[in-house]
């Protein structure tokens, strides 16, 4: 009797070479570091940086021309008028020459021109803001049966050019007694500007949040409380920005002005330098100098009011 003997094998494992922590730690390492992502993304950053280059030389060719006249009007402000006529406008003056300055500053009364402006174009400012604000809360959040038309009558009454209205202008100025005054400026750009300020701010509250609104409403709040306290905040940057614009406008307006101010002592600053003009004769030096003087006070507002300016702009860009 042949007897069985059988064998229990061992399972068999299949082999696996033994790795240290050092050589897996060098393999991620290795695994994770990609040379050629890091070749490309430099290659694409390098490509992107003479595309900069590129657009930052245009702008910087782009901004020299904007100063170009600027340049020239500070050069020609202090050239004497000999340097002017024997080395023309682009020659750099052989002395600092004052006196053009000066004659400008005592021929026209400069100072009394610059506060005619200023107090004209404060005023413009401010009251076309708050009508402004006032009209555009009617249309676009109190919905006024047909806004769209005054809408568009408020940027037809922008699109009219000055010598349109003139002779009306200056015939209702007689007939109120404000010829040659001051408030006939204030008023009559006050309804110019605020027809531009009414159509964009129109549009800018006709999307305001509704849910503000009603949440003012089931509090008790009225039309009044609703302008100042939920929708003046709101608007605030975009009212600077209007005001801004209004004083700088209202600041260079020539042709009203002239015709309706006649004395010398109501004159605003554009009036005066355009007095330099003569028919056969022009003093180069003299009408820079003035342009230069005129050009510090509107310098100034612009650097006090750039941040809101600024805020202004792009308050529109995050909600």
């Amino acid at each position: 009797m042949s007897s069985e003997t059988t064998h229990l094998e061992e399972p068999q494992t299949p082999n696996v070479p033994t790795t240290s922590p050092t050589s897996v730690a060098s393999a991620t390492v290795a695994t994770s570091s990609k040379p050629r992502l890091v070749r490309v993304k430099n290659r694409d950053r390098h490509h992107r940086g003479i595309k900069r280059w590129i657009v930052l030389a245009f702008a910087i060719l782009f901004g020299l021309l904007m100063i170009a006249p600027f340049l020239l009007m500070i050069i020609n402000a202090f050239k004497s008028p000999t340097d002017y006529s024997s080395g023309g406008p682009l020659a750099l003056p052989t002395e600092l020459y004052t006196d053009g300055i000066a004659a400008f500053w005592d021929r026209v009364e400069f100072p009394e021109k610059v506060w005619n402006s200023l107090w004209t174009s404060g005023l413009v400012a401010l009251f076309a803001v708050i009508i402004s604000l006032f009209n555009a809360f009617a249309i676009g959040i109190g919905r006024v049966k047909g806004s769209a038309v005054i809408v568009g009558l408020f940027l037809l009454a922008n699109m009219l050019p000055q010598e349109v209205l003139i002779y009306p202008l200056f015939s209702m100025a007689q007939k109120v007694g404000l010829n040659d005054n001051l408030w006939s400026i204030v008023i009559i750009f006050t309804i110019i500007q605020s027809a531009f300020g009414t159509y964009l701010l129109a549009s800018v509250l006709g999307t305001f949040p509704p849910a503000l609104l009603e949440a003012a409403q089931l509090d008790g709040a009225s039309r009044w409380t609703i302008l100042w306290r939920v929708v003046f905040p709101n608007v605030r940057p975009t009212l600077g920005v209007l005001m801004t614009f209004f004083f700088i406008w209202t600041w260079n307006e020539f042709f009203i002005p002239l015709v309706m101010l006649t004395s010398n002592a109501n004159q605003t600053v554009p009036i005066a330098l355009a007095s330099l003009q003569g028919d056969r004769m022009l003093d180069v030096p003299t009408l820079n100098g003035g342009a230069l003087l005129s050009l510090i006070p509107t310098f100034i507002f612009f650097l006090i009011f750039q941040r809101t300016l600024s805020r202004g702009i792009t308050a529109g860009a995050l909600k």
